[in-house]
């Protein structure tokens, strides 16, 4: 897929796409009388049928395809255009339409980086493992912009950047475990931060994380021939120039989980649900796949990501239920069950992310199979200790077409974790997300706002749902980079405001 912005037609476009919703025609402005004229009876006619999302109609002696932008039931109006742009793209390639004009001069620039990404989305496939590999049709796309080109040019710039943290991570997501297991994920990550300027990294092995008191990984990666490492990507606005730099002494920092494979350990998982825990490092490649961006952008903000990589397997050095050990913040865990392991990796990562002075911190699981069944797939569940930061998510989640739901962090459930010998078990009595998030919030440093994201639901799906067709979604890559975006914004009109009410500037901080 390419696409080419321009102020008006080129009169080369093999077809032209208008987008409907009803019988109203959007960003029709560009239609001649007698187009116009043409069109209104179109769809006024769709009643009376057969008409179908993306008909091929002759307009204007111009064939034009008309695309419904509200087929789908429970989507905002954003993700519909992203929808209705995703099935255009399909379409086009599959007529080999060398170039389709998209008229989008009175489209608001949230509406334009929408269909954008539609596009983008329909162009992806992962055919690694296939012996015969196929090459999609290219289509161009010809947006005519109007007034609007040299904005519309700078989104296009940004969404390129999103879409290839997206694609990134999904290829990740979807390679085979025993072809990306811990060490190889290092291996990704060391060269993306080779070629990202302003991206540096840490790496920490068995023999580093034993020594440092990291016991999470230790416990639960032990038993796999494939040794657990913890990564910390950091990345520092402050070196922007101008206005840009960075001031504020926030720090975002982001969590994955990053079970490379998840076998439940000597608690082992039924054969049926195996398959699909290639996915179990989904958080770990979102959180990596989102902090390149975020470099790229050159965003005015402080952020690092702290992958938590393991293999839960079997061997004979296993942890074993009733095993118990002592976390980095100095609290002894017995593990009652060998297949909650993402909150012993994660408890890790949250103490590393307060030794390097995060202020902010988001943590990504697919944690629990609770939340799969409470919220299935198209919603992820989330927690957290600071009402600013949930509101946050929230937003910065309708803006990218990502849904999000706060869950309580249900004190009454707490007490189940306490062991008989040490200070908290693995595992609660009810509430399974309820029961981790509590269980997380043990390790979560003082004073710090946190967020955790269970998307055990979200992250990988095994039937089409938008705009996947089966495997990795991408989910949270998006939020996450429009979380430090607009959190960089906050931090740069506060910091032009210096001078005026200190009150007046905390309003800035609200997304």
């Amino acid at each position: 897929m390419k696409t080419n912005i321009v102020t008006t037609a080129s009169g080369k476009a093999n077809a032209y796409a208008l987008f409907f919703v009803k019988k109203s025609i959007q960003f029709s402005n560009v239609l001649s009388e007698n187009a116009e004229k043409q069109v209104e009876s179109v769809l006024n006619g769709m009643d009376e049928g057969p008409f179908e999302d993306l008909e091929f109609l002759e307009i204007d002696n111009q064939p034009t395809i008309f695309v419904n932008a509200a087929k789908e039931r429970g989507l905002s109006s954003l993700d519909h255009l992203r929808m209705a742009a995703y099935r255009l793209a399909k379409k086009a390639s599959k007529r080999k339409l060398p170039v389709v004009s998209i008229m989008l001069a009175d489209a608001a620039p949230e509406q334009f980086k929408s269909i954008l990404h539609g596009l983008y989305y329909a162009d992806y496939k992962f055919d690694a493992y296939k012996s015969k590999q196929k090459e999609a049709f290219q289509v161009t796309f010809e947006i005519v912009a109007g007034e609007q080109t040299s904005a519309f040019k700078k989104i296009a710039e940004e969404v390129a950047v999103e879409q290839k943290a997206v694609i990134l991570a999904k290829n990740l997501i979807n390679t085979c475990a025993s072809d990306l297991y811990p060490e190889e994920f290092v291996a990704n990550a060391n060269t993306i931060a080779k070629y990202t300027p302003g991206l540096s990294i840490k790496v920490r092995n068995m023999k580093q994380l034993e020594k440092e008191g990291f016991m999470g990984h230790v416990t639960v990666g032990k038993g796999s021939s494939h040794e657990p490492y913890m990564i910390t990507l950091s990345y520092d606005g402050s070196k922007g120039n101008g206005k840009n730099n960075r001031t504020s002494k926030d720090h975002l920092v982001f969590v994955g989980k990053g079970l490379t494979f998840d076998t439940g350990g000597l608690c082992l998982k039924p054969p049926k649900s195996m398959p699909e825990m290639i996915s179990d490092m989904s958080g770990a490649a979102t959180v990596l796949a989102a902090i390149q961006a975020i470099a790229t952008l050159k965003l005015p903000i402080k952020v690092s990501a702290v992958c938590c990589l393991a293999e839960n397997a079997i061997g004979n050095k296993s942890v074993l239920p009733g095993d118990i050990f002592t976390a980095k913040n100095g609290k002894t865990v017995m593990v009652d069950n060998t297949d909650a392991e993402g909150r012993l990796v994660l408890s890790d990562g949250l103490a590393e992310a307060g030794l390097i002075g995060a202020t902010h911190i988001v943590d990504l699981a697919t944690l629990t199979g609770a939340m799969v069944r409470a919220l299935g797939y198209a919603v992820a569940g989330f927690f957290s200790n600071d009402d600013d930061l949930a509101l946050k998510v929230i937003n910065c989640g309708e803006a990218c077409c990502e849904k999000f739901w706060s869950m309580p962090l249900e004190e009454e459930y707490a007490d189940a974790l306490k062991d008989h010998f040490a200070d908290l078990k693995n595992t609660g009595s009810d509430a399974g997300a309820i029961a981790a998030a509590l269980f997380l919030q043990e390790f979560v440093p003082e004073n710090t706002a946190w967020a955790h994201w269970d998307i055990a639901g979200t992250a990988f799906v095994s039937k089409t749902w938008k705009y996947t067709e089966f495997g990795a979604t991408g989910f949270g890559v998006q939020t996450l980079i429009e979380l430090a975006r607009r959190k960089s914004k906050a931090e740069v009109e506060c910091d032009e405001n210096a001078d005026t009410d200190a009150v007046q500037c905390e309003e800035y901080k609200v997304c």
